[in-house]
């Protein structure tokens, strides 16, 4: 089922997905203590002529991690490569990324802890001493060949850390978790945006859409979008919070940003009678893969207290039960 507040990226970005993105710090929103940071550590990098060392940027989908890997290039006055760690199979795919980089060029390997481990190894050296090391041919007639590579910065991304392998994660210098975005900061996003989509969008109405993102600008400007059409075929000058609400309804988004898949989780979960239900049974009883569960449902509705996740399984809380008008676990039997 196609859900307008899917969070994975999609597979290609046209023109006008480019033309929403931030190019620089100040039109960076969010992520105030993370950009601060960087930016001490991007300024002391040009300053001592230094390449940057390398980032490892972690958190749920959709909070801006590629985005933030273009403004990096853009302010160290470098390019930047964009891959995936899934389209990386083979030894010679990773040689032929990492031989064609020049002095002081990114690497953005998005969905890291993807990578093989076979791949990783020959990160590994690539990372701490720029030098590839690489094996030619097989059995006795192997040859083990060193290439010096230019100084890079490796900037790696992924929705999930904790399979990261630790070899790999400390070969990162510099770690950050991108954090869920405050309503007030995606509904600046959302205005700046509309302006940009020749289509403004009022005050009231850019905080409803922030108020119904799950704190995710690529949720956000998603629904921006879907609203821009309700008011261009109503024959609207502006985006209003009249037109935003009847959208978003229409759409099935409710006030907290639940669609009909994050409803039937939550129902699932009270309907366990209080008792923790495990994510195989819950991933068999909403037929959906485990991984979009944990990745996908599950961290919005953590951070924002609808559930709670412990060793022997997932747990409604109160707000949960006063969702659905159940005072509590009791009420439902």
């Amino acid at each position: 089922m196609e859900r307008i507040v899917e969070i994975e990226k999609i597979s290609f970005e046209g023109e006008e997905e480019i033309k929403l993105r931030p190019s620089c710090w100040d039109d960076y929103i969010g992520q105030e203590k993370l950009k601060k940071n960087l930016q001490v550590f991007i300024h002391a990098a040009k300053k001592r002529k230094e390449v940057l060392d390398h980032i490892l940027l972690f958190g749920p989908p959709g909070l801006g991690k590629t985005t933030l890997a273009h403004i990096i290039s853009a302010e160290m006055q470098t390019s930047i490569k964009v891959t995936a760690a899934p389209m990386i199979e083979k030894a010679g795919d990773l040689a032929a990324i990492l031989t064609n980089l020049n002095e002081g060029e990114i690497l953005f390997i998005d969905e890291i802890h993807r990578l093989s481990p076979a791949i990783e190894e020959i990160l590994y050296p690539a990372m701490e001493d720029f030098r590839l090391d690489i094996i030619i041919g097989s059995g006795p007639a192997a040859q083990s060949v060193k290439i010096d590579l230019p100084r890079f910065t490796l900037i790696g991304a992924t929705t999930r850390a904790g399979m990261i392998s630790n070899p790999l994660r400390d070969r990162f210098g510099m770690q950050f978790r991108m954090q869920f975005y405050e309503n007030e900061e995606l509904s600046r996003i959302v205005t700046l945006a509309s302006i940009k989509l020749q289509k403004e969008c009022k005050k009231e109405g850019a905080l409803e859409i922030a108020k119904r993102s799950r704190g995710t600008p690529r949720i956000a400007l998603r629904l921006l979008k879907r609203v821009r059409d309700f008011a261009e075929v109503a024959g609207e000058a502006m985006i209003t919070k009249e037109r935003t609400e009847y959208a978003l309804n229409e759409l099935g988004v409710n006030e907290y940003g639940f669609d009909e898949l994050d409803l039937r989780f939550l129902k699932i979960v009270c309907e366990s009678r209080g008792r923790p239900i495990g994510l195989s049974t819950l991933a068999a009883a909403m037929s959906e893969d485990e991984g979009t569960i944990e990745d996908v449902i599950e961290p919005y509705l953590l951070v924002k207290g609808f559930l709670e996740r412990t060793a022997r399984g997932r747990i409604a809380t109160q707000k949960t039960y006063e969702l659905f008008s159940f005072r509590d676990s009791r009420s439902l039997f």
